[in-house]
């Protein structure tokens, strides 16, 4: 019996338009309707999810920036993890010495201090994503999340660090030189207290330990009275299997790489093919019967 469903977005729940197919969309009220709670998982901000959610008409709980900030359907904060000021100066400095581009997500929007590297990052997370989708419309569409997101530009990111009024959450690294993005892999790995994933190709997110998409959902699930193992989570990507080790069904998408595969004992298909609405009929049909 399922009574929760949590799904990630990028490569998941969004198809290669990054929209949520009418497939989808439905099988989400189809399950709601059924008192089933369908939570939203993402590595995104609140205001970068927000939107496309909305657009869908949809209304859920959303875990952002994986799992340091959740907001339940009215878009109230009700848990944070963040990272603190001297952490995150530390991090910074890392990365700095690496000469790699980075973004950081806060409490109150997420900054970069290179509009064009910014765009780039996106794309990679779109391509990753859809990889056989054009180079013009993922380029399109990343421009449009960058601007609908809200995304802010900073000329130093130390202000943010000397700002008690605001709570960083996640650091968004990005290179396309792979020599760089493993030194500043390994330099973040001698850091402690912090989590390391990943959401495309080439990037690396960094949060605070307890802000992870499993710990964020675990904290949901008892808020509400509802038990983990009767949970269903999917994903595609490696920030996506700590909620999946979480859960009673974790679901790995037709597209997700080989290491969430080699975990989910379900895949389900393609976010081309609608694959979170096979999920949750599946799951569904399931439940019915049992």
């Amino acid at each position: 019996m399922i009574t929760c469903i949590a799904t990630d977005m990028d490569g998941t729940l969004l198809n290669e338009n990054q929209e949520i197919s009418e497939a989808n969309k439905q099988a989400i009220l189809d399950a709601q309707r059924q008192g089933i709670e369908v939570i939203v998982a993402t590595g995104r901000s609140y205001e970068e999810a927000r939107f496309v959610i909305k657009d869908a008409g949809l209304s859920c709980d959303i875990i952002c920036a994986n799992g340091a900030e959740v907001r339940n359907k009215k878009g109230e904060v009700v848990y944070q993890a963040g990272i603190e000021s001297a952490l995150a100066k530390e991090i910074a400095a890392t990365l700095n010495e690496t000469g790699i581009y980075f973004e950081i997500y806060t409490d109150q929007g997420t900054y970069t201090e290179n509009y064009k590297m910014g765009i780039e990052l996106i794309v990679d997370i779109f391509k990753t994503a859809n990889p056989d989708v054009s180079e013009e419309q993922v380029r399109q569409a990343a421009k449009e999340r960058f601007e609908k997101g809200h995304i802010k530009l900073v000329d130093d990111y130390g202000v943010l660090f000397e700002d008690s009024s605001q709570l960083v959450y996640k650091f968004l690294v990005f290179s396309f030189d792979d020599k760089q993005l493993t030194e500043a892999n390994e330099k973040l790995n001698k850091i402690t207290g912090i989590a390391i994933s990943s959401s495309g190709r080439e990037n690396i997110e960094v949060n605070s330990l307890e802000a992870q998409k499993g710990v964020a959902l675990e904290k949901l699930l008892n808020d509400k009275g509802l038990s983990a193992e009767h949970a269903m989570a999917m994903g595609d990507n490696l920030n996506d299997l700590s909620m999946m080790k979480a859960v009673g069904r974790p679901v790995a998408m037709g597209n997700a790489l080989d290491q969430v595969k080699e975990f989910c004992p379900f895949i389900t298909a393609t976010n081309r093919e609608d694959g979170v609405a096979k999920a949750i009929q599946e799951a569904l049909q399931q439940t019915a019967n049992s």
